[in-house]
């Protein structure tokens, strides 16, 4: 797995490579890392057709861990990516994120839109994420993590010692081998990210496919807003999904993201 050091502070940088075809990166959410896209089901069908890059976000899998938010403003974000693709020597690339990973291919694409072939944010928004992390997770959110550690996190999702589903208990092992600074951390700076301008977004001539679950709200309504105003998106609801389901599972996305990126 390469590593490279972000250009912003010498934090150690990890993705992967594989498949063949156009550039494609994928960007997971907070608190996961690159393991989702295999695990999830979508790194096969997308190595089919596309040269995919999986990048641990920092904070994240290993990747370096920060333990200061300013080390997780969207401009640090979107400098690691850069220099990610600048190692690989890829000149321009399809962006795939969900959530934290969504928020960041957006602002990529608003920062450097030559660099950027296709946008696909699931479970994105554009809007100010004041009070994001708290309905995102629980309330409290990052107090609770900063004081108590990644038990308190999961058991505010219900995700304690007791829970027995496969899906339960990975979720809960990923979690807990989290770096607990590292998540408060990244959970404040994200808290204080603020809002993308309507004219950005309005100026902004990528292709972009914005997509969210019916019942992951308000990021349903704020992916709507947002692809509203970009001139080359369009947005597709995912019915029944909340947040946390909005990858999975796979088909029903991949059935839109397939042709878009082709």
């Amino acid at each position: 797995m390469p590593v490279i050091p972000s250009p912003v502070d010498g934090v150690d940088l990890r993705y992967d490579v594989s498949g063949d075809g156009p550039p494609l990166v994928l960007l997971h959410g907070s608190v996961l890392s690159r393991a989702i896209w295999r695990g999830l089901g979508y790194l096969e069908p997308l190595t089919a057709e596309h040269t995919v890059l999986r990048v641990d976000l920092r904070g994240h899998g290993s990747s370096g861990k920060p333990h200061d938010p300013a080390a997780y403003t969207q401009e640090v974000f979107v400098q690691d990516l850069l220099a990610v693709l600048d190692a690989e020597g890829i000149g321009r690339a399809a962006l795939m994120g969900y959530s934290l990973g969504a928020r960041i291919a957006l602002s990529t694409t608003l920062a450097h839109p030559g660099l950027v072939t296709r946008l696909v944010s699931l479970g994105g928004s554009a809007s100010a994420q004041r009070g994001a992390v708290d309905s995102v997770f629980f309330p409290g959110v990052i107090d609770a993590v900063r004081e108590q550690g990644m038990e308190s996190f999961c058991a505010g999702q219900g995700l304690g010692p007791e829970v027995t589903s496969r899906r339960a208990r990975a979720t809960r092992t990923a979690f807990l081998a989290a770096d607990h600074e590292a998540v408060a951390a990244l959970l404040a700076a994200t808290d204080a990210t603020a809002a993308v301008p309507d004219e950005m977004l309005e100026s902004c001539t990528v292709p972009a496919l914005w997509m969210a679950g019916s019942e992951d709200h308000p990021r349903h309504e704020e992916s709507a807003r947002a692809a509203s105003l970009m001139p080359n998106a369009e947005f597709v609801s995912l019915p029944g999904r909340d947040h946390g389901g909005t990858l999975f599972p796979p088909d029903e996305v991949l059935a839109e993201v397939m042709p878009f990126l082709s």
